[in-house]
């Protein structure tokens, strides 16, 4: 199975840097013709561009192009690219999409606005308090660990309901919807149905699901959000931390 975030599909110019317009379109083209297939508007399907462990630099091409959401794995990564960016880029929004520690609240809001990666009730109750003091509240998705793997974050599918219902009653979190990261040697399509049959149940709208292997199956099972990296800027040459 195509590992989901694969830059199989990522075409480079001559000297193997990546043609990130030509990328951006061809994944824009894709994620279109998928939603139309599965009979929804494209536009209810917003592509969220993965910076993670690139420069600030790399962005650009995409930004020139027009894309304006993007994704980002750390907070201290995060901090230090998009500041300058948003200067001239002011309509840039930033969703978190990896893990965020409590002791980090603070700063993520400062920076995103949409955090993705809410899976515990010490977090939820840390965002809140601080969003409070902020007066700043950005969008929240809660990640449900579909496939139940020891060392992915994530809420387990059979607490799901109960974590929500406290997200949104007792810390009073604006959840948007749900967020999930599928096991890379099982069938994601499984994963995004029961993705969806959570939220579905619990009156969400947002799917926050599907990579850059595997964007189009999300779309055709009711993605609100796909989150696409390496088929945009092309392969990364150092690990995330």
């Amino acid at each position: 199975m195509t590992s989901p975030d694969s830059a199989s599909t990522a075409t480079v110019r001559d000297g193997g840097v990546p043609d990130i317009a030509a990328n951006l379109a061809e994944v824009q083209g894709r994620l279109a013709a998928a939603a139309a297939e599965a009979g929804r508007d494209p536009a209810e399907v917003t592509l969220v561009a993965v910076g993670k462990t690139f420069g600030g630099e790399r962005m650009i091409p995409a930004l020139e192009a027009g894309q304006r959401v993007f994704g980002e794995n750390r907070v201290q990564e995060a901090e230090d690219k998009w500041p300058a960016l948003r200067e001239t880029y002011p309509d840039i929004s930033l969703h978190l999409i990896g893990p965020l520690q409590s002791n980090k609240v603070r700063k993520a809001i400062e920076v995103f606005d949409v955090i993705e990666t809410v899976d515990r009730p010490k977090l939820a109750r840390a965002l809140a308090r601080t969003m409070d003091e902020m007066g700043k509240r950005p969008g929240c998705f809660i990640q449900v660990n579909t496939g139940a793997e020891d060392q992915k974050a994530g809420v387990l599918p059979d607490a799901a309901d109960a974590f929500i219902a406290q997200c949104r009653d007792d810390f009073q979190l604006p959840v948007l919807g749900l967020m999930c990261i599928p096991p890379v040697d099982e069938e994601p399509s499984l994963h995004f149905q029961l993705l969806a049959e959570i939220a579905k149940r619990n009156g969400l709208s947002g799917l926050s699901m599907g990579m850059s292997g595997d964007f189009e199956i999300a779309a055709q099972f009711g993605a609100t959000h796909v989150r696409v990296g390496s088929a945009i800027f092309g392969a990364r040459t150092k690990p995330t931390l």
